[in-house]
């Protein structure tokens, strides 16, 4: 699990590494890494207006985007079955994961822009 400290150190360690680049590959590296960084809002919105997952696909995490509309598809469906409580369940498990990242998007967004961050500087130090 994500610790909001630990991201909080390791994105001050990037941004220090970063300031240490020569003039010419900081401003390489930020014009990079203005276009590719993500947004915690757009990921909060995304997760609370559409619990399908579409949240993950804005974070290019597509096989949990995909698994969760997998999991979503088939809760709808076995609300159609005798099955029907099981659709609930499977449904309500989604939610429940979802509104846990819902939660947690700043340090999730914050955690992925790191992890950016830290391919980016590969390409200039």
């Amino acid at each position: 699990m994500l610790n909001q400290q630990e991201v909080n150190a390791e994105e001050e360690n990037l941004r220090c590494q970063v300031n240490a680049l020569t003039a010419e590959h900081r401003k390489a590296y930020y014009r990079e890494f203005k276009q590719k960084v993500k947004d915690p809002d757009t990921y909060a919105a995304l997760n609370w207006f559409f619990i399908v997952g579409l949240h993950h696909f804005y974070l290019e995490k597509w096989g949990r985007g995909l698994l969760n509309i997998l999991l979503i598809i088939i809760g709808v469906i076995l609300l159609f079955t005798p099955v029907f409580w099981g659709g609930i369940v499977m449904i309500l498990i989604v939610a429940a994961e979802e509104l846990w990242s819902l939660f947690r998007s700043q340090v999730i967004v914050k955690d992925w822009n790191n992890q950016l961050s830290e391919e980016i500087l590969k390409k200039y130090r």
